[in-house]
């Protein structure tokens, strides 16, 4: 088992760069990334962990399906096939289902999720 919780201590994270390096296009100053796999790799057909963003705006096309829980920061998550968008703070939850395009807007200093992401095609046990 792996607990997230609010009023836990934080995992220390690996830098990933900026939303370029992880396949994302940065809609202004680019905000820094960080994460760490706890739940798989990044070749499993499911994996999990934490990701952390600071303060700025990105475009992301999801090249899986994700189900994420915001620990820490407020943002304001755009589908842009929709129109629809809902801010999230601590405590909040989503999916998002794989070739989705979403806009984060990070309207804090900063934003940590919890997340696990399964590849189009992964079979269920």
């Amino acid at each position: 088992m792996i607990p997230f919780k609010l009023d836990m201590d934080r995992v220390p994270l690996d830098d990933w760069g900026t939303p370029e390096d992880i396949g994302a296009q940065s809609l202004g100053p680019a905000p820094r990334v960080a994460g760490k796999i706890l739940f798989g790799t990044l070749d499993s057909p499911v994996s999990g962990g934490l990701y952390a963003a600071t303060r700025g705006r990105y475009r992301v096309t999801y090249p899986f399906d994700e189900h994420a829980t915001l620990l820490d920061g407020q943002l304001a998550l755009t589908d842009e096939d929709n129109g629809r968008t809902v801010v999230y703070g601590p405590g909040d939850s989503w999916i998002i289902a794989a070739g989705s395009t979403i806009v984060w807007d990070i309207r804090s200093e900063g934003v940590r999720k919890s997340y696990l992401a399964v590849s189009p095609g992964a079979k269920a046990a």
